[in-house]
C-alpha cells in the first residue's frame, strides 16, 4: 500500500458540498449582520446624545449587559445540552429583536437597561448556541471552512451596514437612531423563521450514551479533561489579545498617543473589514488539512506585527504617516482573524463530544466573555497613566504567549481536533510496505 497525503478541497465545492441545512442556516447571516453594522458604532452616541442618558450611566448599562452574558453562558450550554441548540439559538433572536424594539423606544436609562439585559441574554447566548448547532449539522471535515466563510459574510454584512448607518443617522434626528434599531430587530426575523420553519426537523437533540448520566455532568467535570483544559487556555489568550483591544485598546490607543482623528479611526475600520472579507477565502484554502496549532502560531506573530505597527503610531503623532500605520496595524490585525475564526471554533467542536457540545462551546464564549471585560479594563488602566509602551508590550508579549501555548497544545489535542486529515491508502498486496 501507499499513503499520501489528501487531496484538498476545492473552495468551489464548498456549497455544493454542504448539506441542505447548512446551506439554510448560512444563507441568513449576510442580511442578519447587516443590522448588526447599522447599531454596532452608534450604542454610546444614542444613549448619552440623543437619550440625554449621563456618559457614566452609559457605562454601567454597557457593564450590565456584559455582566449578563458572563452570567447566563454556562447555564445556557447546559440547556443546549439538554434541549438542543436550535431552540436556545431561536430564544436568543428572539431576545435580540425585543431588545432593539426596546432600545429604539428607550427614553430612560430604566428603559435602557431592560433592553441591555436582554441583549446581554441574546448576545451570550447567540454564539454558544449557533455555533454548537453548526456542530450539529455540518460534517467535521467542512467544519473549518464553514466557519471562514460564515465569517466573511458576517464581515461583509457589518461592513456595509457601518457604511449605510454612518451616512444615516444624525443625532440631530432622533427618528434616524429609532430607524436603524428597530431595521436591526427585522434582520433578525429571516434567520429566526429558518429555525422555526425549515430547521424545525434538522439534526438538533443528539443521541448521549446514557441520558441519565449525561444530564449530570458538570462544567467540574469537564475541566478535569487535559485536552480542553489546554484548548480553553489557547482562547483565553487568543480573546485577550484579540477583539477587545481592537474594539476598545486600539481607538484608545490611536486618539490618545498617536493623536489620529475619528476619520482615521474609520478608515482603520474599513481597511480591517476590506482584509478579511477579500483574503479570508483564501487563507482559507492556504490552511485546509494543516496542524491548526500551526496556523494559530502564524496568527498570533501577525497580530504581534499588527500590534507593533500600533505603537509605531506614537512616533509620528498627528501625521499622514501615524494614520497609513494605523489602518496597516487594522489590515494586519485583519488577516490574523481570518485564521482565527475558522481554526479555534473548529477545534472546540471537533474535540465536544455530540452530547456536550453545548457545554464546550459556552465554554469557549465564556473565554471571549470575560477577555471583553478584562481586556478593556487593561487597556484603559494602562493608555490612562501615559502607559502606551507598557500597553504594546502587553500586547506583543501577550502575543508571545499564545505562540508559546499554541505549540504546548499541539502535544495535547488528538490529531482531528488539530486539523490533521487521515492519508488516503491505496490498495496494495499484501505485506506491501507503506510509505509516505
Amino acid at each position: 500500500m501507499t499513503a499520501s497525503a489528501p487531496t484538498k478541497p476545492r473552495l468551489s465545492s464548498f456549497w455544493p458540498d454542504l448539506p441542505r441545512d447548512g446551506k439554510l442556516l448560512i444563507s441568513t447571516v449576510v442580511f442578519q449582520s447587516i443590522g448588526t453594522g447599522l447599531v454596532l458604532p452608534f450604542m454610546v452616541v444614542y444613549l448619552n446624545e440623543v437619550r440625554g442618558i449621563a456618559l457614566e450611566t452609559v457605562g454601567l448599562l454597557l457593564a450590565l449587559q456584559a455582566g449578563v452574558g458572563i452570567a447566563i453562558v454556562t447555564p445556557v450550554g447546559a440547556l443546549i445540552d439538554r434541549v438542543g441548540p436550535r431552540r436556545v439559538y431561536a430564544s436568543s433572536l428572539i431576545a435580540l429583536v425585543i431588545a432593539d424594539v426596546l432600545l429604539a423606544r428607550a427614553t430612560t436609562a430604566g428603559q435602557a437597561a431592560l433592553a441591555l439585559t436582554l441583549l446581554g441574554y441574546g448576545f451570550g447566548v447567540v454564539w454558544p448556541a449557533s455555533n454548537a448547532l453548526i456542530g450539529n449539522l455540518i460534517p467535521s471535515e467542512q467544519r473549518q471552512r464553514y466557519f471562514g466563510v460564515n465569517f466573511t459574510l458576517l464581515n461583509l454584512g457589518i461592513g456595509i451596514g457601518g457604511i449605510i448607518g454612518a451616512r444615516f443617522v444624525d443625532v440631530d434626528r432622533p427618528g434616524t437612531f429609532v430607524a436603524v434599531y428597530l431595521l436591526d430587530a427585522v434582520s433578525y426575523l429571516p434567520g429566526l423563521v429558518i429555525l422555526l420553519g425549515p430547521l424545525r426537523h434538522a439534526r438538533d437533540r443528539v443521541e448521549r450514551p446514557h441520558e441519565s448520566a449525561a444530564s449530570r455532568v458538570s462544567y467540574r467535570a469537564l475541566l478535569r479533561d487535559p485536552e480542553l483544559r489546554a484548548l480553553l487556555a489557547l482562547v483565553a489568550v487568543a480573546a485577550l489579545v484579540s477583539y477587545p483591544q481592537l474594539n476598545a485598546g486600539l481607538p484608545a490607543y490611536a486618539r490618545a498617543e498617536g493623536r489620529i482623528s475619528t476619520e482615521g479611526l474609520g478608515y482603520a475600520f474599513a481597511a480591517n473589514t476590506l482584509v478579511i472579507v477579500v483574503l479570508q477565502l483564501f487563507v482559507l484554502q492556504r490552511i485546509e488539512g494543516r496542524r491548526r496549532t500551526r496556523v494559530t502560531v502564524v496568527m498570533a506573530g501577525t497580530w504581534a506585527i499588527a500590534w507593533a505597527l500600533l505603537g509605531a503610531t506614537s512616533l509620528v503623532p498627528g501625521t499622514v504617516v501615524a494614520t497609513i500605520l494605523l489602518a496597516a496595524c487594522a489590515g494586519i490585525f485583519g488577516l490574523g482573524e481570518t485564521m482565527l475564526q475558522p481554526t479555534s471554533a473548529a477545534m472546540v467542536n471537533d474535540l465536544a463530544p455530540d452530547h456536550l457540545r453545548g457545554r464546550y462551546n459556552a465554554l469557549s464564549s465564556l473565554m471571549f466573555s470575560v477577555a471583553f471585560v478584562i481586556g478593556p479594563v487593561v487597556a484603559s488602566f494602562l493608555i490612562g497613566r501615559g502607559l502606551g509602551s507598557a500597553y504594546i508590550a502587553f500586547l506583543v508579549g501577550g502575543c508571545a504567549l499564545l505562540a508559546v501555548i499554541a505549540l504546548a497544545v499541539e502535544r495535547r489535542l488528538p490529531p482531528h481536533v488539530n486539523g490533521v486529515r487521515p492519508v488516503d491508502v491505496d490498495a496494495a498486496p499484501d505485506g506491501a510496505p507503506v510509505s509516505g
